[in-house]
């Protein structure tokens, strides 16, 4: 399997991904207005580089522009998180279903490898952060599903939106060690090759990270 490498060529990619961290990360706060001047001077780059890095931002759904308005960060919601959830539930469901069908021996044992590494964590501080891409259980179960449509649609489209209510709201707390243990059945029933069982227990998953972020959301 590919690893996930973001190679910034130019000042463009270099500002995309830095500002991209930041928002999923939330250093730059969700529904906070964005400036073309300040992050021109914050990222040392030009406003016409700034304004390439918010349109691209835009495209994978964590900026969004409006009227009168300008460009600003989507803000976490309720009902933002309950419609992404739905898609992710059934397309997560879908890749973990074609995961069991296609990764490959080494690939299943480097996802045990990955889960065993982070279980410590898990265990003694209740924080289960994973860094985006090869080192996020999510990521790999989607690239293990070897469809290059499903990939592009969740990777290149949805990834980093689902990344923004994980990382603020889900990697941290009581709920990420029955989340730890969701993910080692999951691994288990791609390893016995059963693709129902993986669809039905990583659509189970998400629900349950859906309904704690939502909690979260409402307190």
């Amino acid at each position: 399997m590919a690893m996930f490498e973001e190679q910034a060529v130019t000042a463009s990619d270099k500002a995309f991904f830095k500002l991209r961290k930041e928002i999923v990360d939330g250093v730059i706060l969700s529904g906070s207005k964005l400036s073309e001047t300040e992050l021109s001077t914050r990222c040392a780059v030009s406003r016409a580089v700034v304004r390439e890095a918010i349109n691209r931002l835009e495209a994978c759904h964590l900026v969004e522009r409006k009227a009168n308005v300008g460009a600003r960060v989507v803000s976490l919601t309720p009902e933002g998180l309950i419609e992404l959830y739905q898609v992710r539930e059934s397309l997560e469901g879908m890749a973990a279903r074609l995961a069991a069908q296609n990764m490959s021996e080494d690939e299943i044992t480097d996802l045990n490898t990955l889960l065993n590494s982070q279980s410590e964590e898990v265990k003694t501080a209740e924080l289960y952060y994973q860094e985006a891409g090869d080192l996020d259980f999510h990521y790999r179960i989607i690239q293990g599903s070897k469809n290059a449509y499903l990939i592009s649609m969740l990777v290149n489209g949805l990834y980093h939106l689902v990344r923004m209510y994980r990382v603020q709201l889900g990697m941290a707390g009581p709920r990420v060690t029955s989340a730890f243990d969701e993910h080692k059945n999951i691994v288990q029933a791609i390893s016995l090759r059963d693709s129902e069982l993986a669809e039905m227990l990583m659509r189970r998953h998400i629900m349950y990270s859906k309904n704690n972020i939502k909690a979260k959301l409402q307190s």
